[in-house]
C-alpha cells in the first residue's frame, strides 16, 4: 500500500505539496550516503582512543565485549536517523523552498550531529567505559 497522503504546508503557494514518500525518498538520497562517512568518524575516535590508552583498555577487549559495543553501534545509527526528522520538518515547513535551495544546511546538521556524537562517545568512553575497566 502506497504511502499517498500530502504534506500541506509549503513555501511557494504555486508549488504543490510534495507527498511523503518523495520527501522520504530525498531525505535518504542525501543522509544515507553519508552515514559511512558519520560511522567512520565515530570508529576513528574509537580507535584513537583505544591506541592512546592502549594498555588500559588491553582487559576490555573479549569476545564478551563485542555485545555490548555492537548495541552502542546501533544506538548510534539509531540517533543518525533523527537527522531524517529534521530534514523532513524543514522541507515541510514554509521555507521549504530555501531548504532545498541550501546544499549547506543538510551539510550543517549532518556536522552538527556528527560533532554532537563525538563529544557524546568522548564522553561515554572517559566516563563511562574507561573507569569501570582494569
Amino acid at each position: 500500500m502506497a504511502l499517498a497522503f500530502k504534506i500541506h504546508m509549503k513555501a511557494d503557494w504555486n508549488e504543490p505539496p510534495e507527498t511523503f514518500r518523495a520527501t522520504l525518498g530525498d531525505a535518504a538520497r542525501f543522509w544515507e550516503p553519508h552515514r559511512l562517512a558519520y560511522n567512520l568518524v565515530l570508529t576513528a575516535v574509537g580507535v584513537v582512543w583505544l591506541v592512546w590508552t592502549w594498555p588500559h583498555f588491553r582487559p576490555a577487549l573479549t569476545l564478551q565485549s563485542l555485545l555490548p559495543l555492537l548495541v552502542l553501534a546501533v544506538m548510534a545509527n539509531v540517533c543518525y536517523s533523527v537527522a531524517y526528522l529534521a530534514d523532513i520538518l524543514l522541507r515541510s515547513s514554509p521555507s521549504r523552498g530555501l531548504w532545498q535551495r541550501q546544499k549547506w544546511g543538510k551539510r550543517g546538521i549532518w556536522l552538527a550531529g556528527t560533532i554532537f556524537a563525538v563529544i557524546l562517545e568522548c564522553y561515554w568512553i572517559a566516563d563511562e567505559i574507561y573507569p569501570n575497566i582494569g
